[in-house]
């Protein structure tokens, strides 16, 4: 994720949603560290914040994010697939307001969360992309996301921020387009 982050530019033309599995009683070091790696800003999500073009939102520890149309909200309802934050919660919220708009991104994970989500979003319209699980640290994130979205495109991680700049550029008209 660092990597990738980190090879946007500032002034990165729509926001980003981080939804990454970590314990409940996770402290703030993964904010600070992606502070580090990347020019944009980044936040830990508040239930409500703006949803914010050049800004990467991270979804806090133990609870989901629900993408609402210019904001972001934040639920405590059960685990999916024992996680919360879960991906797909957040993918499916994102696909469901911004339809079209909507890229999700797979990145290295060890449980198939996400999957469903990715499905859905390209269902509506929007864009799938999947580290190939050739470059993943671990790849079963990646392998369940390609089996449930055949369609989306798998890339290297070192070719997954151009590709997203391109789609940014694509879509610069689309003010309301949204990477998760």
């Amino acid at each position: 994720m660092m990597k990738l982050l980190g090879a946007l530019p500032e002034g990165f033309p729509i926001p980003i949603v981080v939804v990454q599995h970590r314990s409940k009683d996770s402290d703030k070091l993964l904010v600070q560290l992606l502070k580090d790696a990347t020019p944009l800003n980044v936040s830990e999500v508040e239930d409500k914040d703006a949803l914010l073009a050049g800004m990467v939102h991270i979804a806090p520890a133990n609870y989901h994010v629900l993408i609402e149309a210019g904001h972001l909200s934040l639920t405590t309802e059960e685990p999916v697939r024992f996680s919360r934050p879960s991906i797909d919660v957040m993918f499916t919220s994102a696909a469901d307001v911004y339809r079209s708009e909507t890229i999700g991104i797979i990145l290295t994970g060890a449980n198939e969360d996400g999957a469903s989500g990715l499905a859905h979003i390209v269902k509506r319209g929007g864009r799938g992309l999947i580290q190939d699980p050739k470059t993943a640290e671990i790849p079963i994130m990646p392998i369940a996301a390609i089996q449930a979205v055949p369609s989306a495109e798998v890339l290297p991680l070192t070719k997954l921020a151009s590709r997203l700049l391109e789609l940014s550029g694509e879509n610069a008209k689309l003010a309301g387009r949204t990477a998760v």
